[in-house]
């Protein structure tokens, strides 16, 4: 095999075996976030939504949808890789992986991979659900299906981070209750941006998650609060930034080889 080749076969093993658990395990990694987003949908749907008027010309459940949606998306992008990581870590098996025919790239994207696919099935579960609810449009699939996996790469990158640096499963779960959850909510999830104080909206326009929120809204029901290029600007820098930071600790080694 030439130095510079990718090694398939090992690869797509790696990635079988990780999205393999994915579904092995479907009550805990998927089964959770979809009746949790099955509570939002309803509450917000029928509970919230009746007594609120449309939003920008649309319901206000179809409103929602697509940050209901993407919040989902980047938590099991995240959960995935943080915990897979972390985990061998812990009992040691990332020796294993690192004596394995892989280069770095290819155990980034392994990991990432399965982050990925269990990002969109979870993804593709909400948005079958809330067709029970709402007429759930896409006005563009392509864009759409292109939001959710660069955020999940996004954050399936994170979750690697945050598995190098913890040291217990306490600091694993830290970042997502204290960074990702609040930054989520405050991105424009459950409201439109013009619905917040004056004062307040400076603060979601220089929160990233903002502009991931509103991507997809955008694309699925054609409600723009964002300026596309700057969500294309900081989604593409956080992709290439969080990729690279990545694959430096793993080319020298960081807390994986103690």
């Amino acid at each position: 095999m030439a130095p510079n080749s990718i090694n398939w076969i090992a690869l797509y093993t790696f990635v079988a075996r990780e999205t393999g658990r994915v579904f092995r395990i479907w009550i805990q990694t998927l089964g959770a976030p979809w009746s949790s987003a099955f509570l939002y949908i309803l509450i917000f749907g029928f509970v919230v939504g009746q007594r609120i008027d449309e939003i920008s010309g649309v319901p206000y459940i179809d409103f929602v949808l697509p940050g209901l949606i993407m919040m989902n998306v980047m938590m099991a992008a995240f959960s995935h890789t943080s915990f897979a990581l972390y985990i061998m870590k812990w009992i040691r098996s990332i020796d294993e992986l690192l004596t394995a025919p892989l280069s770095y790239l290819e155990m980034i994207a392994g990991f990432m991979i399965a982050g990925v696919v269990r990002a969109v099935v979870t993804g593709i579960g909400v948005y079958l659900m809330a067709v029970f609810f709402t007429i759930a449009t896409i006005n563009n699939f392509f864009l759409a299906l292109v939001y959710i996996v660069a955020i999940s790469i996004i954050f399936s990158a994170a979750g690697m981070l945050v598995a190098l640096w913890s040291k217990n499963f306490e600091q694993l779960s830290l970042p997502s209750i204290f960074i990702i959850t609040p930054l989520t909510f405050l991105g424009g999830v459950f409201n439109s941006i013009d619905m917040m104080p004056p004062t307040l909206q400076w603060i979601v326009r220089i929160n990233p998650f903002f502009y991931f929120v509103d991507g997809l809204r955008c694309s699925m029901v054609g409600v723009c609060e964002a300026n596309a290029w700057i969500g294309a600007g900081i989604i593409a820098g956080l992709t290439l930034g969080l990729g690279y930071w990545v694959w430096y600790l793993f080319k020298i080694g960081y807390k994986i080889r103690e």
